[in-house]
């Protein structure tokens, strides 16, 4: 019987680079939500792939950011914690020489940590002329001694299988921390939340989608049937924002229900019978209790 490895391995990275992404193709499902809009994941996220004998426990943080608001704060300590006590460190970044100043700071923490840091250089599909790719790899190669630098892309899925190669070549002997089947941490209250969440940053624009949470009041399935109730609360910090939220007519509310009930019903593997709310707390993201309420500490 050959013996079993474990990694810990933190995903970190700017925000809107496709740490998400990487995650959910990695796994092969989705557990992390994704948009095209920064700051999308609020919290630490844990995703589990088990490959034969070797076990790799991701954890997915926030994009690393210079916080705004009190819950900008807690993302940013997340990305923090999240270095602290991993094996390893993900870094992921975009295709591009210059390096931003919270990358720099990033790096520093690992350094600090003498963290083994893998650098996924994603969206290189976006490059063109594979010299610049070259460059920016070059650039990236003298900052850091990284265990291995791999570009690739999530939305073409190109590098992954070698991403993955030099993930697992960090695995230690260890016995397995979870089950063969487990996925992820999160409750499926929180996954079903943050899928209606994923809907609105998708189909709102600007900032009304950074100031919504949403709390899962109720899911249950009928015993008679296979259907799973589920009632949820979206939260915004302003009456007008409740309005475009809303839509007129309810439109906006409803096309936000049917795309998130969708895709709950792919995840979940059942049907789902979705009914949404909207209620304002004004200024939630500076307000401590309302962010322990909701889940985002």
């Amino acid at each position: 019987m050959s013996e079993t490895k474990t990694a810990f391995i933190a995903i970190i990275g700017c925000p809107n680079v496709g740490k998400s992404s990487i995650l959910n193709t990695l796994l092969g499902q989705k557990v992390a939500i994704v948009s095209d809009k920064p700051q999308t994941t609020r919290t630490r996220i844990m995703g589990v792939l088990t490959e034969n004998e070797t076990q790799l426990v991701f954890t997915d943080t926030p994009g690393f950011h210079r916080p705004r608001t009190k819950l900008g704060e807690k993302m940013v300590r997340a990305v923090t914690d999240g270095i602290s006590g991993v094996d390893a460190c993900m870094l992921v970044t975009e295709p591009t020489a210059e390096l931003r100043d919270a990358e720099r700071e990033l790096l520093d923490k690992c350094r600090a940590q003498q963290m083994p840091v893998v650098l996924v250089i994603n969206k290189i599909d976006t490059v063109p002329v594979k010299t610049d790719l070259m460059a920016c790899i070059a650039a990236w190669a003298g900052r850091y001694p990284f265990a291995a630098v791999v570009p690739v892309s999530a939305l073409r899925r190109d590098g992954l299988g070698d991403l993955l190669d030099e993930l697992k070549a960090l695995a230690f002997p260890s016995a397995h921390f979870f089950p063969e089947d487990t996925l992820t941490d999160q409750p499926e209250r929180v996954l079903a939340g943050e899928i209606i969440r994923e809907k609105m940053l998708r189909l709102l624009d600007k900032e009304i989608p950074h100031g919504v949470a949403v709390s899962v009041e109720k899911m249950r399935e009928r015993p008679d049937a296979d259907l799973l109730d589920i009632e949820a609360t979206i939260y915004c910090e302003k009456e007008s924002h409740k309005g475009i939220i809303i839509g007129k007519g309810g439109a906006m509310l409803k096309r936000i229900s049917t795309y998130a009930r969708q895709d709950m019903e792919r995840f979940f593997g059942c049907r789902v019978n979705l009914r949404c709310w909207v209620k304002v707390k004004d200024g939630w993201r500076n307000r401590e209790g309302l962010i322990h309420n909701f889940g985002l500490d």
